[in-house]
């Protein structure tokens, strides 16, 4: 039997840093800080600096598999954590800095968190969990530039007084390197370990030019948080080409982050719906304010993007790429790409390609499978689970043994996203399998609701829920939120909605109200819709 000639070399993270230390010094890393000016850093600077936070982490006695949390903001110390931790031999854990106290405190218990890096300006949420929680040791990035409290570690000093002439430690390509926790929409949040060979992987797959597409020329600003499933990726990505990165720190603001857009001219951004669907209204009222750069291009994904608001960034030479995946894809594992038989089509008969969840990405198996356990064709009708498989999709949770049911006897990952797939392989998600709507035994997909009542010229956000009905057993309820100074009825809502939909398919009621619940990781939170109309606490119909 031939054997192959290829060296053995293990997939790891490090490389991606001695890589970005050797090759591209010079590049840059901008933070704005919490007071908004911008401080930056070389990536000469980030590798000396990731290798001295390892070596510290070693000194105070850290030992492999180890977790560090972090519970920070986005900006150029938290990607050292990113680099630093696994060079180590350690595990970044990265906290949701937007969750309620005891459920921070439940996942950094069930984590087994030893350390924990924090900013400054965290401190009081911090104060919230600290009962509750054994922690070793707390190291304090100053991020708003005070002097840090003797109580803690200064995480400049922490690593001012690292020891020199550090070495990685051995390590196999399998080893864990992070892990986040989803975020708990039914039961406990599960935590997702992520390896250097996963994160290699899912790093080359999703820099593809179909998929990111990110070159030298690239400065990308992620504005998705970095404790939210390793900011989808993309900083290992920008660390392994040596691209220039600019961190938005806290602030999240519309207008906030078109200043930042201006001031430092990014190529690409990634975010959650919720981030970028006011701000297309923000353009649209002051097309004059802002001078941004020449088609930035930006990746969306969290939820469902509608295709009317594609299109609105578009007319201001925006480009949107839509995305899907999750905590336990790594998590990007689809991306809306044009396929070289639809490259003849013009840039508006795109626009609907564009509003799916797109093509799977290199390296996952995706099916998706009916309810009586069949495959479907992919005709673009028939939906179906999403279950996928591949070398970064998770194939179990961190000490969940009551989570067997989430994935399938031959080993797939269920996602409880249903969908369609067309005969070109475009991913149309239509739901939730928790928020799908069951009316007289007929299923009404509340994302395609949603996606129209958004194409209101006067609608800024919507979610349409499922409620009881006596006879039909659900009906939709549709939640609407205006845009500011707009007048939107009903029955103007009602009648858009009639030329896509059948009769029984149009929700029966309609309420307004002044902004819809999200979940910590800016999606849309029907479940909380569901237990304010349970309670009596939605507003009365119109």
């Amino acid at each position: 039997m031939i054997q192959a000639t290829m060296q053995d070399a293990p997939l790891s993270l490090n490389h991606f840093l001695e890589r970005a230390g050797r090759l591209y010094g010079e590049s840059e890393l901008v933070t704005r800080r919490p007071d908004k000016s911008l401080v930056t850093h070389t990536y000469a600077a980030f590798h000396q600096r990731s290798l001295a936070l390892a070596s510290a982490l070693q000194a105070a006695g850290l030992k492999p598999g180890d977790r560090v949390a972090t519970l920070c903001w986005n900006h150029h110390a938290h990607l050292e954590c990113y680099f630093g931790i696994p060079a180590a031999g350690g595990v970044m854990h990265t906290l949701n800095l937007r969750l309620g106290a005891d459920e921070l405190a439940w996942i950094m218990n069930h984590a087994e968190d030893r350390f924990l890096i924090v900013d400054d300006v965290l401190l009081p949420l911090l104060e919230q969990v600290r009962d509750q929680v054994s922690l070793e040791r707390v190291i304090v990035f100053p991020f708003s530039g005070m002097a840090v409290d003797d109580a803690f570690t200064d995480y400049e000093q922490f690593l001012a007084g690292a020891p020199t002439g550090f070495q990685y430690p051995e390590h196999d390509e399998n080893d864990p390197v992070a892990m986040c926790y989803t975020s708990g929409t039914t039961g406990r949040p599960k935590g997702v370990v992520y390896s250097h060979r996963s994160a290699v992987l899912h790093t080359l797959s999703a820099c593809l030019p179909d998929s990111w597409g990110l070159t030298a020329g690239d400065a990308v600003l992620p504005v998705t948080p970095m404790f939210h499933a390793n900011s989808w990726g993309v900083p290992y990505a920008c660390v392994m080409l040596g691209l220039k990165m600019i961190f938005p720190g806290p602030h999240l603001h519309p207008e906030d982050l078109l200043d930042l857009f201006e001031q430092t001219r990014p190529t690409y951004s990634l975010g959650v719906p919720s981030i970028w669907l006011p701000m297309a209204d923000l353009m649209d009222k002051q097309p004059e304010r802002w001078a941004l750069p020449a088609h930035m291009r930006m990746l969306v994904g969290g939820s469902a993007m509608p295709e009317s608001a594609i299109r609105a960034f578009a007319r201001h030479g925006m480009e949107v790429t839509h995305g899907w995946g999750m905590t336990e894809t790594s998590p990007l594992a689809s991306v809306a790409s044009i396929k070289p038989e639809l490259q003849h089509l013009d840039d508006d008969a795109r626009f609907p390609y564009y509003a799916t969840a797109g093509l799977p990405q290199p390296l996952v198996d995706l099916r998706i499978v009916g309810d009586d356990g069949v495959e479907p064709p992919w005709d673009g009708e028939v939906t179906g689970e999403i279950q996928v498989h591949g070398p970064f999709i998770t194939g179990s949770y961190y000490q969940a043994p009551d989570a067997a049911d989430k994935f399938t006897p031959d080993g797939w990952l269920r996602t409880g996203d249903v969908a369609s797939i067309d005969r070109h392989g475009y991913i149309r998600i239509v739901d939730r399998t928790k928020d799908l709507i069951k009316s007289g035994g007929e299923w009404i997909s509340s994302v395609d609701l949603e996606n129209a009542i958004m194409a209101h010229p006067r609608v800024a956000e919507a979610a349409v829920i499922a409620v009881p009905h006596p006879k039909w057993a659900e009906r939709p309820l549709a939640c609407v939120v205006r845009k500011p100074g707009q007048d939107v009825s009903p029955e103007s809502i009602r009648n858009l909605l009639a030329e896509r939909f059948a009769r029984w398919q149009l929700p029966d009621d309609y309420i307004f109200m002044d902004e819809l619940p999200h979940t910590s990781t800016g999606k849309l939170s029907k479940a909380t819709l569901r237990q304010m109309h349970e309670a009596g606490q939605l507003p009365k119909t119109e």
